[in-house]
Parts: C-alpha cells; structure tokens; sequence
C-alpha cells in the first residue's frame, strides 16, 4: 500500500512562492511515475505537472509552465512542487498522485495512489 502525505500548502499573495512536498513513507520510490492534480471550488480536477520514476522527464499545464517546477528525490521518498509567481487563480486543493510503472499521464484515472490534498490559497 502507498500512502501519500502533501504538506506546504497555504495562504500567499499574488506574486509570492510556496513549495509543496509529498512524502511517501515506506515506499521504494522509483518503482513510480508521480503527478500532482488541483482542483478548485466547483471545478474538475485538473493536471499541474508529472515527473517519471527518475526525474529524466517533466510534464507541466500550460497554466502553470514557467512559474511550477516539479521534482523529486527516490532516496528521500518526496517529490516537490515549488510554485512561483502565484496567481489567485492557483487557489485549489494541490493533490500528489502516483502510479506504477514509467509513463507519464496526463489522466488523474491513470494514478492508483492519492495524498489527502492540501489547500492553497492566493490572494491578489
């Protein structure tokens, strides 16, 4: 069983950064490609940024390209978003993902394992 645990998560204004993490206790971390989805109020989830099992490859929305940078380390069991240029419009729920094997996806159908969220929240 994988058990995921998001932390970071917060209040900020517009402009500002957070760093998101997400520990994965107990796992062999690199047996998995991971992602991280947001979902705001009334909205479906969508996809921020996907990373594969080694880091070698780095997907991003384009909502977020050029302001979020993902990645991860095995050895430590965490994966990071680090969120700069915060708009308020990043303001949703931030939830790691993972999923067996090496292929990136873009579908939060295709993640077998979910963190708890953790909220963000930006004001202008």
């Amino acid at each position: 069983q994988v058990r995921l645990v998001e932390s970071g998560g917060g209040l900020a204004q517009a402009g500002d950064s957070l760093r998101l993490s997400c520990a994965a206790p107990g796992v062999i971390l690199g047996r998995y490609s991971m992602a991280w989805f947001r979902q705001s109020r009334g909205k479906d989830r969508e996809f921020v940024s996907a990373i594969t099992r080694y880091g070698l490859t780095t997907r991003y929305a384009d909502s977020v390209k050029g302001r979020f940078t993902i990645s991860r380390e095995n050895a430590e069991k965490t994966m990071w978003l680090q969120m700069d240029s915060l708009k308020p419009e990043d303001t949703a729920v931030y939830y790691c993902a993972a999923k067996l094997g090496g292929e990136l996806s873009f579908s939060g159908d295709d993640y077998e394992y979910w963190g708890q969220g953790t909220q963000v929240t930006v004001s202008s």
